[in-house]
This record gives structure tokens, C-alpha cells and sequence, in this order.
């Protein structure tokens, strides 16, 4: 059984749009954001979660396209077909 995720993604354009528009469902009472400010990106650095290796990988053109036409995450799409066939060759031995 599959749980259906609840939260939704907006990018800060459409966010702008749609308070524009007056669909902006944020609470009255709910606070403004703060921007992390200047200081923060000065010392920021990028972190890779553990277990996770960057990897230089070509692939068939066809098959990225595949991917990314169901929309963000293809990355994260082909690295679960990847797990799904490493597990079940895994349980075969």
C-alpha cells in the first residue's frame, strides 16, 4: 500500500502568482519568512548525504528524456529502478 505525499511544491513565481490572483491560502496569522541573509551564504557549503556517490554517467538520450518527462525528481526516479533491480537480483543469490 502506497501513501499518497499531502505537500506541495511551489516555486516562489508561482507562489507570487497565485496571491496575485488571490488564491493564496497562507493563514492570516501565519509569519513572514526571513531570508538565511548574507552572512549565511558567505559560510554555506554543499553537502552530500551520506551513502549517496556523484557519479559521471552517459546515458541514451532516449531514456534521460523518459525520465524527465514525468517532471522533477528523474534523478531520484532512476535511482529507485537502479535499487529495484540490484534488491531483486540481491534476493535471487
Amino acid at each position: 500500500m502506497s501513501v499518497k505525499s499531502t505537500t506541495v511544491r511551489y516555486s516562489l513565481s508561482e507562489i507570487e502568482a497565485k496571491r496575485a490572483r488571490g488564491e493564496d491560502q497562507t493563514r492570516e496569522d501565519a509569519p513572514e519568512a526571513q531570508s538565511p541573509g548574507e552572512d549565511f551564504w558567505k559560510h554555506a557549503r554543499v553537502v552530500t548525504p551520506p551513502g549517496k556517490t556523484s557519479v559521471h554517467l552517459r546515458l541514451d538520450s532516449d531514456i534521460v528524456d523518459w525520465f524527465k518527462a514525468a517532471g522533477k525528481g528523474h534523478l531520484t526516479r532512476m535511482n529507485a529502478v537502479l535499487r529495484a533491480y540490484v534488491d531483486a537480483h540481491r534476493r535471487q543469490r
